[in-house]
């Protein structure tokens, strides 16, 4: 499986790589079907509260791909928000096939 992380308008930190790939892959052991992931944070201007943007885009091969977007005060809380919206994405194609 393979996983892109962008980081939009701002330097991503090792310590933040690591959280997402840790939280992805928890995700891809439950739902095996999962051949890629994109995950796209953006930094939105201005500086405000709620201004961390992450997209996370599942390609599942012979399906719809599957994609959330959340944003929050924190790149961690989006990421948890938007694979938190996957998950009955996910369970609804798993149940399908």
């Amino acid at each position: 499986m393979e996983v892109n992380i962008k980081a939009i308008h701002f330097d991503i930190s090792e310590k933040l790589v690591a959280f997402t790939n840790k939280k992805i892959d928890k995700l891809t052991r439950r739902f095996d079907v999962i051949s890629t992931v994109e995950v796209n944070l953006r930094l939105i201007k201005p500086e405000t509260a709620m201004n961390k943007e992450a997209g996370i885009l599942l390609v599942v091969p012979g399906s719809p791909d599957l994609f959330a977007s959340k944003t929050a005060d924190s790149f961690e809380e989006a990421i948890d928000l938007a694979l938190s919206a996957l998950e009955p994405q996910l369970e609804k194609l798993k149940g399908k096939k």
